[in-house]
């Protein structure tokens, strides 16, 4: 009989302060983009101007995520 394979506990990875807020940057910056894309362009007020294919293309996501368009 053999003796089962023992795992060793894994270990944490250690990021520096630097690095870790460059992360948390890129984390805020992509949720801030997310948000606006889904719950503030309404076509009207689009950065893309008065184009609607964004407002149209997540509509649904919008009604799901509780957000009011019409």
């Amino acid at each position: 009989m053999t003796s089962p394979s023992v795992r060793s506990a894994a270990t944490p990875v250690v990021i520096s302060g630097s690095r870790g807020a460059v992360y948390l940057g890129a984390a805020v910056l992509l949720a801030l983009l997310a948000y606006y894309f889904i719950g503030v362009d309404q076509g009207a007020t689009s950065v893309f101007g008065n184009d609607v294919h964004v407002h149209e293309y997540i509509h649904d996501a919008r009604h799901f995520l509780g957000f009011p368009c019409h």
